[in-house]
């Protein structure tokens, strides 16, 4: 039967929970295993693109904000061609402009042409994981949709972990460009386990498209998305120029940021599978508590930079805070458009990049202005605090339990 036709005829599977972890979402994980290596690999070889073009490391922390702003662009405009295919058909697709963008990286003669194929291969991104997080919500029990997710996101968080210390690595020592032909490898491996081990009977959007982006200018769909990019904000200021800052203000060697980026990414990858798990026991309590955390640890970042061992402890610290956020994000937007899902995960994933971006950008035009690289936490710390007080806003405007699995609703 034909992906097409099994879509008009299949209802939606579901896994049972002795099937966790499942096979599907083990498949759409390998994939943001891909994709969350290339987005983040390139802020581990920034001095060395850098020195292959000519232009400063500021100038080369641009390839952050163009991929971030080729998702931000992207997401809408993939997810309208996208709408109508069977989920499975377009993940596939995806994987295929995925794989395009990727090879253009690692032929680029140029930082322009870089700068192209990063946006091409961006583009794949915020409907890959807006599309694959409703597969794996819909795919288990209510009570395990927050999980699902996370653990879907847990190839992005292991891409920290092993893609970028090991492309970091590799760059290093094999040139920038061999990492990016290895991405594409990672890009083959994931689009065949998509095709062997996710469901063919899932349906692309059943409603017209003018409804569902009608639906999504409410705001309390809006709201999450602009704490989604808040998050996100915050995270890269830092993040997109930890290289430099471990470097120049702790006093690691290239070669040591790698133990870092590998400690710092157990840290993501725990904190991405704790917020899951917290999240399908009290949403919002979750959110709030991460946003807290952050604030701490940033500012007691600033003041122990310029030592080893507490930097690194923090960083960790960090990161796991940093990405327990994003499942219950993620969750709390498509929740909010019960009736709009697709679109609104999709443009979920465009509101962090926008963050992304937007964090990149910030730190870039800081260090321009004069800031040094360890006054970047305190610039992070207070974009948090304006996402936590949204937060609660969203809480106590609408008499939401804390303590609840539920999104607040208004």
């Amino acid at each position: 039967m034909s992906d097409a036709a099994s879509h008009k005829a299949a209802p939606v599977i579901r896994l049972k929970e002795a099937a966790v972890p499942p096979l599907p979402i083990l498949a759409l994980a390998v994939a943001s295993f891909g994709i969350g290596t290339t987005e983040f690999v390139i802020m581990g070889l920034l001095p060395e693109v850098a020195q292959s073009f000519g232009v400063t490391i500021p100038q080369a922390g641009y390839l952050v904000s163009g991929y971030a702003m080729g998702v931000v662009i992207g997401a809408p405009i993939v997810a309208i061609a996208t709408a109508r295919l069977p989920r499975k058909t377009a993940l596939l697709a995806l994987m295929a402009v995925f794989l395009i963008g990727n090879i253009g990286c690692a032929l680029a003669p140029s930082y322009g042409l870089l700068m192209a194929a990063r946006i091409v291969t961006a583009f794949a991104h915020g409907a890959f994981f807006g599309i694959g997080a409703v597969v794996a919500r819909d795919l288990v029990p209510r009570e395990k949709r927050t999980q699902a997710v996370s653990l879907m996101f847990a190839g992005l968080t292991l891409a920290n972990v092993l893609g970028v210390p090991l492309g970091t690595a590799l760059g290093q020592v094999a040139g920038w460009r061999s990492t990016f032909w290895a991405v594409v490898a990672i890009g083959i491996a994931a689009g065949l386990a998509i095709q062997t081990f996710v469901p063919s009977g899932l349906p692309g959007t059943r409603g017209g498209l003018v409804k569902e982006f009608r639906a999504l200018g409410r705001w309390p769909v809006l709201r999450p998305m602009l704490i989604s990019t808040l998050s996100s904000v915050s995270f890269f200021t830092v993040f997109t120029y930890i290289t430099p800052f471990l470097t120049s203000v702790t006093g690691f060697t290239p070669q040591g940021v790698t133990g870092v980026l590998f400690a710092a990414g157990i840290g993501l990858t725990v904190g991405n599978l704790a917020g899951g798990h917290f999240a399908d026991r009290g949403l919002m309590a979750t959110i709030i508590g991460g946003f807290i955390g952050i604030v701490a640890v940033l500012l007691v970042l600033a003041g122990v930079a310029h030592h080893a061992i507490p930097t690194v402890a923090i960083l960790v610290l960090w990161s796991g805070l940093a990405f327990a956020l994003v499942s219950p994000l993620q969750i709390w937007v498509v929740e909010a458009a019960s009736d709009a899902p697709n679109l609104a995960s999709t443009l979920n994933q465009g509101a962090f990049n926008l963050g992304n971006a937007t964090g990149a950008w910030l730190g870039s035009a800081a260090l321009t202005l004069g800031a040094g690289y360890g006054q970047l936490p305190l610039i992070a710390a207070a974009v948090s605090i304006l996402g936590l007080g949204l937060t609660v806003t969203a809480v106590s405007r609408t008499g939401s339990r804390i303590f609840s699995a539920s999104a607040p609703r208004a």
